[in-house]
This record gives structure tokens, C-alpha cells and sequence, in this order.
């Protein structure tokens, strides 16, 4: 049974601080953070009201806490990236929906934009997390990397660098799917 001498408000005492910051560390958005650790500790109490054994509660918290944030990962919207902005070739700030085919341009266009939405998705999940968080907080949620570097106390240049390596594989990883819908 759980740890028998621990109290379920003892352990989600205890546990908080911990798994709070492993879930920081993956997921980007602070109000995702909280609903991830809310889930988890839910999901704790529903476990121990049903009676079911959990022999290593530490364990068993960062194995539920890993497959919220996986599944949020899997929920999240391609749309998320709409608000994102690139500047053209001629100056002008482009959204990512104007580099992306019209969902009303027809099957075609509609099944080449989900294709590519989806392609970007998992390129982005490829990464390792650090370089991830700071190329989706860069480029996709507009932070400086003065404030990321503030937050999370690692150094701007290193901040750089991780997004450096993040652009290089998103490039690399992208390239072939763009040069085959670029030869149509």
C-alpha cells in the first residue's frame, strides 16, 4: 500500500515543491504547470480513495506527472503557432498563418497545411528540452531572452546558443518536406 506511514496531505506536502519544478522544466507555460501538478496530485487522491496499491509514491508521481505533460504535448493545437511572426523578405512581419496554405484553398492546401503543422510538431518534440523551451518562448510566446535568462537564471549567451541548435535541427529536419511541396 502507499507508504503506509505517510498521509496522502503529508506526501503532496512534501512532494509539491519537487515535482512542480520537474514539470517547470518541461513545460513552458506556468498555468500549464499548475494544471499538470493538480492532475497528478488528483489523480493521487483517486488512487488512494480506490485502494490501489502504489508501493513508491515519489516514483509513481513523476511516471504520472511525465505522461500529463506528454499528453498535453499531444493536445496542444497547431494553432498555437498563428500568432507567431516572421519578418518576409521585403520587411514585412508575416504570420505563420501566411506562410502556411489557406484551410479554404481547397482539400489539397488544407491537407499540405495539417502535413506541415504536424511536421513542425514533431520536429519541435525532437529536441531536447532546453533548447526546446527556449526556441518556443523566443519565437513562439515573443519573450526577450533578457527575461528568460532573468527567469530561469542561465546566461543569455547560453540561452542563444541553445535556440542556435534548435533553429539548425528545425531547419535541417524541415527541409526535405519543404523542398517536396516547393517542387509542385
Amino acid at each position: 500500500m502507499m507508504e503506509q506511514d505517510r498521509q496522502i496531505s503529508e506526501v503532496i506536502a512534501d512532494e509539491r515543491p519537487r515535482l512542480r519544478n520537474f514539470i517547470r522544466k518541461r513545460v513552458p507555460n506556468d498555468a500549464d504547470v499548475e494544471d499538470l501538478l493538480q492532475e497528478v496530485f488528483c489523480e493521487l487522491v483517486e488512487a488512494h480513495r480506490l485502494l490501489k496499491p502504489i508501493d513508491y509514491v515519489t516514483g509513481w508521481l513523476f511516471r504520472v506527472a511525465r505522461n500529463r505533460i506528454t499528453d498535453l504535448f499531444r493536445k496542444k493545437k497547431p494553432g498555437a503557432f498563428a500568432d507567431t511572426a516572421i519578418e518576409g523578405e521585403e520587411g514585412e512581419l508575416l504570420q505563420i498563418e501566411d506562410l502556411l496554405p489557406s484551410g479554404d484553398a481547397g482539400p489539397e492546401a488544407l491537407y499540405i497545411r495539417k502535413m506541415l503543422l504536424e511536421e513542425l510538431e514533431i520536429a519541435l518534440g525532437e529536441l531536447p528540452d532546453e533548447q526546446r523551451e527556449v526556441f518556443v518562448a523566443h519565437e513562439l510566446e515573443g519573450r526577450s531572452f533578457k527575461e528568460l535568462s532573468a527567469e530561469s537564471g542561465v546566461n543569455v549567451n547560453t540561452l542563444l546558443a541553445r535556440k542556435r541548435y534548435a533553429v539548425l535541427h528545425l531547419r535541417e529536419r524541415l527541409q526535405s518536406i519543404h523542398d517536396e511541396f516547393t517542387r509542385r
